[in-house]
């Protein structure tokens, strides 16, 4: 594909992103985390995939950064998830 085509698609998606987000009121921050959560969890099994099918050894390296990005996401989301989650219960 084209550099530009491509370079278009990402700053149209990170535009999309930040006006999505900003709009979402402060009750379904939870609930989208935990979902996004999910998907990062699809995409470290996808990275597991590809890694395991590749025979290139730049490739194997991208693909182990990309486990690594991948679950440092998933573990990092599931932490904030629960503190604010832990913000709701009652106080002893």
């Amino acid at each position: 594909m084209d550099l530009t085509l491509l370079l278009f698609i990402f700053v149209l998606a990170a535009f999309l992103g930040f006006e999505l987000i900003a709009k979402v009121p402060s009750q379904l921050h939870t609930p989208l985390m935990s979902g996004s959560n999910a998907i990062s969890g699809i995409t470290v099994v996808g990275a597991i995939l590809a890694v395991k099918t590749t025979a290139d050894t730049a490739s194997a390296w991208i693909g182990f950064a990309a486990i690594v990005l991948a679950t440092i996401n998933v573990v990092g989301g599931y932490m904030v998830t629960d503190r604010m989650l832990g913000m709701f219960k009652k106080k002893k």
